[in-house]
């Protein structure tokens, strides 16, 4: 072969390699370039089974605006061609084709999130999933006793035993998930402390004491208080006192509740009302957080048997009725 033509060869090779070389060089700027700078994030769908074309279709109909050229020749140069996934996702102002890439590859689903409040009745929180704009209502037209059946709850109510807390979740979950969520979380951490229970505590079972957390829950949001007024409402069991407590005939009061209680409904029986009834009510009266829930098992070692509120979110605590009366003109009166 002459000189000429070898060199020509080598000339072919050499423009090949660096056309190549360009080509990938320029994929690989492309592919950590933003897709859009700014804007509101682009939510979008990968539909089952879909294939690298369609994926760039899917985008392309759902408004990302990426080069499906570059796209698929990223997707595969990078071997992840049957490695899509799936699923509801969102692209942020910034993001780049190769973090999209990597959330469709990895799973990195679009999440929602729902706030569970401490201090919160059941009926609050089913009002919270119902009205969630991202989630799939297949509870909402179900009666309390029928939810709780579905989730396998031996309860006549639900009320309490769902924890308080903030829950994340895939766009078009089912509603039913947080349900599930929350009552695994709930009976994780009562099963637990009853498990490290002092035998001396008032209760027989593990519901007792999360009827009692939920007392607690609503009597006070002063950290510093809960396990006083756990104290005073163990001691108050055990010598078999009533407990005497606002925030449970609120709750026996229902919609009758205006904001206020007046003389008749502390004379009013109901089964929540523990000024008429001995002993804890027949059901927690709100979702208790953690800290109510250590409070019920870790009661403060005291004498007391009352408290009353100072009017700074704090308690007065007394051991006798002469001085709680005292308290009571003071701060109240």
């Amino acid at each position: 072969m002459k000189q000429s033509a070898k060199r020509k060869i080598l000339i072919a090779v050499a423009m090949a390699i660096a056309a190549v070389s360009l080509a990938v060089i320029a994929l690989f700027c492309w592919a950590h370039m933003p897709v859009f700078g700014q804007g509101k994030p682009i939510d979008f769908e990968i539909a089952p089974g879909a294939t690298v074309k369609s994926v760039t279709t899917q985008l392309a109909k759902q408004d990302v605006p990426l080069n499906e050229t570059m796209f698929i020749m990223l997707v595969r140069l990078t071997g992840n061609s049957t490695a899509l996934r799936a699923g509801p996702y969102e692209l942020k102002a910034g993001e780049t084709p190769a973090r999209l890439l990597e959330k469709i590859t990895k799973g990195i689903f679009a999440m929602e999130s729902l706030t569970i409040i401490e201090g919160w009745n059941f009926r609050q929180m089913r009002q919270a999933v119902a009205r969630h704009p991202a989630l799939k209502h297949e509870t909402a037209g179900l009666s309390e006793r029928e939810l709780l059946k579905k989730l396998g709850i031996d309860h006549r109510a639900g009320e309490g035993l769902f924890f308080p807390d903030t829950y994340l979740f895939r766009r078009g979950a089912e509603d039913m998930q947080i349900y599930r969520q929350a009552h695994e979380a709930m009976m994780m951490r009562l099963n637990a402390l009853w498990e490290e229970r002092d035998p001396a505590l008032p209760y027989k079972t593990p519901y007792e004491a999360l009827v009692m957390a939920s007392i607690i829950e609503k009597e006070t949001a002063h950290p510093g208080d809960r396990d006083m007024i756990s104290g005073v409402f163990a001691n108050r069991l055990k010598i078999g006192m009533k407990l005497q407590t606002d925030p449970t005939v609120i709750y026996g009061m229902g919609e009758r509740y205006k904001g206020k209680i007046r003389k008749i409904d502390l004379r009013t029986d109901t089964p929540y009302n523990t000024y008429t009834r001995y002993g804890l009510p027949p059901t927690p009266i709100a979702l208790p957080g953690g800290e109510s829930l250590e409070a019920a098992f870790y009661p403060a070692e005291t004498d007391a048997l009352y408290f009353v509120a100072r009017g700074d979110g704090t308690s007065h605590f007394s051991r006798s009725l002469d001085e709680h009366n005292r308290a009571v003109d003071k701060y109240i009166r």
